[in-house]
């Protein structure tokens, strides 16, 4: 009797590169919505935003070296590929959310639909990241470590994580913001809770 379960073909490198670009791409737009409404969002993007809105230095610097001490926990629990794919992919967001708003402005924007349109923008990018075996750092590598060795949902941890770093930002942005904040950071999660289940996809 045959086996029913497809095989697993490995990425190309253009193809990991391809998805490690458009992710990011992805969550950058979602960032720089975020920071033209004064929102922000969960895992260590959420604490660089913190810092951000409390000194006013630049949300690209503050997420890049917020996240330098998570590298030794992906070195050793997730493996020299995904770290070295997370790094690329920080590095790279933090380059994109320094210089992409010199690149277009947006006019005029409500907070609702920078909530909804830049949760989706995070989930979808974290998706493409995840299946290419990277992340963004922080809350997401913790994540995709107790989903790979505990089968815990990696949207479910997020989400837990996220709402929490959101509330602690009420020492520094007006409650309204928080609010639509975690309205960000439900709809992120949400979409990687239902379409990143363990077992359904073999790249982690």
């Amino acid at each position: 009797m045959t086996s029913s379960v497809p095989p697993i073909h490995t990425h190309t490198v253009f193809e990991d590169a391809q998805a490690i670009f458009t992710g990011t791409l992805f969550v950058s737009l979602a960032l720089i919505l975020f920071a033209q409404s004064g929102l922000l969002t969960g895992g260590t993007a959420g604490a660089a935003f913190v810092l951000h809105y409390a000194t006013g230095w630049g949300l690209g610097q503050w997420f890049f070296l917020i996240n330098l001490p998570f590298y030794w926990f992906a070195w050793r629990r997730m493996g020299r590929e995904f770290t070295l794919k997370t790094f690329l992919a920080i590095t790279l967001l933090s380059a994109l959310t320094q210089w992409s708003p010199q690149l277009f402005a947006i006019e005029r924007l409500h907070p609702a639909y920078a909530a909804v349109l830049g949760g989706l923008l995070l989930g979808s990018g974290c998706l493409f990241l995840a299946r290419h075996h990277a992340s963004l750092g922080g809350a997401t590598i913790i994540s995709l470590y107790l989903q790979r060795a505990k089968g815990w949902r990696a949207g479910k941890v997020q989400m837990g994580i996220d709402c929490t770093i959101v509330l602690l930002a009420l020492t520094v942005v007006e409650p309204e913001r928080v609010a639509w904040s975690v309205l960000a950071a439900v709809v992120m999660n949400l979409f990687i809770a239902i379409n990143h289940k363990p077992g359904r996809y073999a790249v982690l």
